[in-house]
């Protein structure tokens, strides 16, 4: 006897009917969570495609990424999980897959990131949406315009035209909407309160080597004194330079044989690859901020 066929399924991904959302949440850890929210799904008439957990034993607290399929809108969707996010005192952001999100790049005369940036974004690789490129100097503009995208230059040259940039940048994120600053190699130290202003939503590169050389031409140091590792850090920005939590991390071996020059060209690629894999899984609301570091949901 053949099997009645059931009447309705919420489990293909091409059923232009189901609207396909991730939801992250954060809240103490305790007891009952997963239960209650998978009910709360099963209430939306949602059907999980990816589910990602974990509970901080540093900080007591639980994080979850949910992708999940529902013919539901977002008020009905939201409805079904108000009672558990009462329940539970849960921060969370509700969002649809795929969506680009707004994303505004600073530069100063680095190409290298940017170039990454906005070929991915072309090539439809990286779920973003960049209307405008903000510069110290007018280097990158036909970078910029190769690509299509508007680019915007402001001198910063003492306290005054840095805060002048600064509140331009500000405009801009209003101006957009803009949900994430990337600082695609901006050479420029940022204020606390430009810092706080986009506390939680401004990613940065930094180039890492073992040990730190800082200031200028970095990789001519690291080649004089023989490194054998270089790599890069992606980072959230806060107002102490070069320590906010981490978000992705990649090194590559390099030997003596290699020229300042040529660990200049690994380096880079590096930061390119790193800064984008950090934009792309702030993106995917793959990243999740627990104290001073973060939670990745790959």
């Amino acid at each position: 006897m053949v099997p009645e066929t059931p009447a309705v399924t919420t489990s293909g991904v091409d059923d232009p009917a189901l609207q396909h959302r991730v939801l992250t949440l954060v809240c103490a850890d305790r007891p009952g969570i997963v239960h209650d929210i998978t009910g709360a799904v099963v209430q939306a008439r949602g059907n999980i495609t990816e589910s990602q957990q974990f509970s901080s034993a540093d900080t007591g607290r639980f994080f979850m990424r949910l992708q999940i399929q529902s013919p539901a809108d977002r008020a009905e969707f939201e409805s079904a999980l108000l009672p558990v996010t009462q329940r539970y005192d849960m921060a969370y952001t509700l969002d649809t897959v795929g969506r680009p999100l707004r994303t505004l790049v600073l530069v100063s005369k680095a190409a290298h990131c940017l170039n990454d940036l906005l070929f991915r974004q072309r090539a439809g690789q990286l779920p973003v949406d960049i209307p405008l490129v903000l510069s110290n100097h007018g280097a990158l503009r036909d970078l910029a315009g190769f690509y299509g995208v508007p680019f915007d230059s402001l001198a910063v040259t003492d306290a005054e035209s840095k805060a002048a940039f600064e509140a331009r940048v500000l405009e801009a994120v209003d101006h957009y909407d803009i949900e994430l600053v990337v600082l695609a190699r901006y050479m420029q130290i940022l204020s606390p309160q430009f810092c706080e202003a986009l506390s939680g939503r401004c990613i940065n590169i930094h180039h890492s080597f073992l040990p730190g050389f800082k200031g200028a031409n970095p990789y001519k140091q690291a080649h004089a004194r023989g490194v054998k590792l270089i790599g890069a850090t992606a980072h959230f920005v806060t107002s102490d330079l070069d320590e906010g939590p981490i978000i992705e991390q990649n090194v590559v071996r390099v030997d003596h044989s290699q020229s300042a020059s040529q660990l200049m060209a690994i380096g880079q690629d590096e930061e390119s690859r790193t800064l984008t894999q950090a934009v792309k899984w702030f993106a995917e609301n793959r990243v999740l901020l627990d104290g001073a570091r973060t939670i990745i949901f790959r």
